[in-house]
């Protein structure tokens, strides 16, 4: 009987956590300042940048913190910081137009580099003993008079014995 009680609080206590700190400036401006990428060249999050003396990074945050105190929403600041600087100043391109192509072609190329693998392992695995021989061909094959001939002067010219055939045979 205690225990629903104790997990009621402690999901309570544990809601009570999270939403203080999401309805908070500062956790906003944090998660805000990953989302963009400082324009100073260095190619890290503009809450990240550890340049000194970074120029870039402060007049940024200043105008980040000026715009989340203004109430503007997340797309608003978003759209202000491309409008003012360009699409590489978002951490993370849109999922929407051509920019869905840099969230799919990753995925895509490693699909197909899987399948491609999963095909060359069903070849490989129908070779019959890693011989080379194809798995429907049986080990005992008839050689042509020819053929015969020729395989007899190879093992004369390079000294190799007859057993080195590999479950060939001559008839």
């Amino acid at each position: 009987m205690r225990l629903p009680k104790v997990l009621e609080a402690v999901a309570l206590a544990v809601a009570i956590c999270f939403s203080v700190g999401a309805s908070s400036p500062n956790g906003r401006l944090y998660d805000l300042d990953h989302r963009l990428m400082c324009t100073c060249g260095c190619a890290q999050l503009l809450g990240e940048c550890n340049h000194v003396g970074c120029t870039s990074s402060t007049k940024e945050l200043s105008e980040l913190r000026t715009d989340i105190a203004s109430g503007m929403s997340d797309q608003q600041i978003f759209d202000a910081f491309v409008a003012k600087y360009g699409a590489t100043v978002l951490a993370a391109p849109p999922a929407k137009g051509f920019d869905l192509v840099a969230w799919i072609a990753p995925f895509a190329v490693f699909a197909a580099a899987l399948a491609g693998t999963i095909l060359l392992i069903r070849r490989w695995g129908g070779l019959k003993g890693g011989k080379g021989h194809p798995a429907g061909l049986t080990e005992e094959v008839v050689l042509d008079p020819a053929e015969r001939e020729r395989r007899e002067r190879i093992r004369r010219e390079t000294s190799v014995d007859a057993g080195a055939e590999g479950g060939l045979r001559d008839e």
